[in-house]
């Protein structure tokens, strides 16, 4: 079995600890766990790995937030992977704070990077880990509350809910997003 895990952010040291880029932020952790490491490749970082006999490719799109659906698409293809086989993380200013919810379908919510995979893949029924990053911003400054870093008190406590997200995506490798999302969306 070949899983393909599609973290969303935008490349560049200005966007390193942005809310927006929680989806590489997972991914990098999730290497270092398991001591793969990135290398460039089409659209993408690319590092993959075994785990309990699958496959399982990580990808963090150089394409910028908006173009996500380019890269994850064309890796896809290329890996010969089911879209059902794959995980996108990204940020959500929807859900608190830390809090995860995984779906297997549904709206993009406003995101841009969800919208652009949508949009590519022709569907809203792939699955994707929301990553809650809480919406304290005032109206008209989401932008800029997306493309910042996270307050003091949030970023002591993000490692606990990246490894969270970490142990989500070996989940849904190994026991499938049924099962997963009965998990993780009711922490």
């Amino acid at each position: 079995m070949k899983y393909l895990i599609c973290g969303l952010g935008n490349i560049g040291p200005e966007y390193a600890n942005t809310r927006h880029n929680i989806g590489f932020m997972v991914l990098d952790k999730f290497a270092k766990d398991h001591e793969v490491i990135f290398d460039s490749d089409r659209l993408v970082f690319r590092a993959e790995m075994k785990y309990k006999g699958r496959q399982i490719h990580l990808i963090k799109p150089t394409t910028y937030m908006n173009l996500s659906g380019k890269a994850l698409n064309y890796w896809l293809k290329e890996l010969n992977i089911p879209v059902e086989n794959s995980l996108s993380i990204t940020d959500d200013i929807a859900l608190p704070f830390g809090k995860l919810r995984m779906r297997g379908k549904g709206s993009n919510g406003g995101h841009n990077g969800l919208g652009n995979i949508q949009e590519v893949l022709g569907t809203d029924i792939y699955p994707r880990l929301r990553f809650g990053v809480g919406g304290d911003f005032a109206k008209g400054r989401q932008v800029d509350y997306v493309l910042g870093n996270f307050e003091a008190g949030d970023a002591a406590e993000l490692p606990i809910f990246i490894d969270k997200s970490c142990e989500a995506i070996l989940s849904f490798c190994t026991i499938g997003l049924e099962r997963t999302m009965n998990t993780v969306n009711l922490k």
